[in-house]
């Protein structure tokens, strides 16, 4: 069913995905509606509606989907039990939400769609540690299980005799060991589902990560990584085809001398898809919409030679007034308040 223009779109989450999202949907004449439990959300302030209620008050959620023709989420980390009340309203639905949650649950699943993976083990604590790296080599990456994002909840493990270390840097939380990985790239296929199972890729995206921290983000992304371009948007595809999901699907993967190797995946707009606002005849943004109110997907393709998203992190902003000056450069700041170390407080992208 096609949702026209006047529509109400709630999105969970309010935060700069949130917030470009709706941006997105006031193009073509629909109203959004943020759902969120902090104060002053940077998504509400481009959007009609805002409720600020926890993730999990059924009762609020309730209401919420009440007001909304069709439900979305801008991030993955929602309690998924609560999210029953929002029936067939909310795409993607919680099947891609229960699998992205979890990392080992992710890799089962990812396994299963026949994507190749790196070698990995469940940890429950420091004996299962050493036990990985005795399966794995060294060194071995720990990754909590849940939660963990922009290199949080993240440990490298050398010898057995820093498990107990590494053990309290994870927090003492469930986690899995991944064997270290020799890759030329790593790079991410942003792709949306519709649900006829219409999908389409963008082109394909080499990303560069400082400290766990998406730094850039470059189109086209190189020869090296357009060599498993099929490969890749097939892995994707198959991913989204099982998980059935709706709307837009990002996976993350390494370049490696054999093929594609996926790192994660998330199931929604991603960050290194940022460039797609002004370097892509439809952007990643408006592509999710399409897909999630029943609108026929646009046009992926670049609309110029190439293009770089520039994430601005912490201090970085501070440089706003330089990049407003900068000719060619599309400046986004978030207005998200301070400027903590590690926080996305915007980006700039540059065509050419």
């Amino acid at each position: 069913m096609i949702l026209p223009p006047g529509s109400t779109i709630g999105i969970l989450g309010g935060g700069q995905l949130g917030r470009m999202m709706a941006m997105a949907a006031a193009r073509f004449g629909y109203e959004c509606h943020i759902f969120d439990p902090h104060y002053r959300p940077c998504a509400a302030e481009v959007s009609k509606h805002f409720t600020r209620a926890a993730f999990d008050d059924v009762e609020a959620l309730r209401r919420f989907a009440d007001e909304c023709a069709v439900v979305t989420y801008e991030f993955e980390n929602v309690p998924v039990e609560p999210l029953a009340v929002l029936g067939s309203k909310l795409k993607p639905g919680t099947r891609s939400l229960k699998m992205a949650q979890d990392r080992a649950v992710e890799k089962r699943f990812l396994d299963q769609c026949g994507a190749r993976i790196a070698p990995w083990r469940e940890v429950d604590g420091v004996d299962d540690i050493v036990a990985a790296l005795d399966a794995l080599g060294s060194p071995i990456l720990l990754k909590t299980r849940r939660l963990g994002y922009d290199g949080k909840g993240q440990a490298w493990v050398g010898r057995p005799e820093e498990a107990p270390a590494a053990w309290v840097a994870v927090g003492g939380q469930p986690a899995v060991a991944e064997a270290k990985m020799a890759f030329d790239a790593e790079f991410s296929v942003i792709l949306a589902r519709t649900e006829a199972g219409e999908a389409s890729a963008f082109p394909l995206t080499r990303n560069h990560h400082d400290g766990g921290i998406l730094r850039t983000s470059t189109v086209p992304a190189g020869p090296e990584i357009e060599a498993s371009a099929g490969e890749a948007i097939a892995a994707a595809t198959a991913i989204a085809e099982a998980l059935g999901h709706v709307g837009v699907l990002t996976v993350e993967f390494f370049a490696c001398a054999g093929g594609a190797v996926v790192n994660e995946m998330a199931p929604r707009v991603h960050n290194s898809g940022h460039w797609t606002i002004e370097g892509a005849h439809t952007s990643q943004f408006e592509q999710h919409l399409r897909a999630i109110l029943g609108l026929p997907l646009g046009d992926p393709s670049l609309v110029c030679g190439s293009a770089q998203m520039e994430n601005l992190i912490g201090p970085d902003v501070d440089r706003w007034a330089e990049l407003v000056a900068e000719r060619g450069a599309d400046l986004h700041l978030y207005n998200k308040g301070e400027a903590r170390p590690g926080r996305k407080m915007g980006h700039v992208t540059r065509l050419k």
